[in-house]
């Protein structure tokens, strides 16, 4: 399964993406509420939206996937080394 085929392609509002951040700061659904004004019900009905919407299961899939545009906006993408040393699956220092 290629990248681009595992999430979804809508583009989150604002709102869903400031959701988005909080939530991959490690803020729990009440400490989210609480920090844009709501209710935990209404941040676990934004989640539900959300994760239909980029294609996630679940919070560890939606801080992975913010973190990933956050390192793409800073314009390291694509740059060899850009993610510190790399360790190859026998742990040889060899990419």
């Amino acid at each position: 399964m290629l990248k681009s085929e595992r999430y979804g392609t809508r583009i989150p509002s604002e709102r869903e993406y400031r959701i988005i951040e909080l939530v991959a700061l490690g803020l729990k659904n009440r400490e989210v509420a609480d920090a844009i004004g709501t209710t935990e019900h209404v941040v676990k009905n934004y989640l539900r939206v959300i994760y239909d919407k980029l294609g996630l299961w679940n919070r560890v899939e939606l801080a992975l996937w913010y973190e990933a545009r956050r390192y793409e906006q800073e314009g390291n993408a694509g740059e060899p080394g850009a993610l510190g040393s790399h360790r190859s699956p026998n742990g040889d220092g060899q990419a």
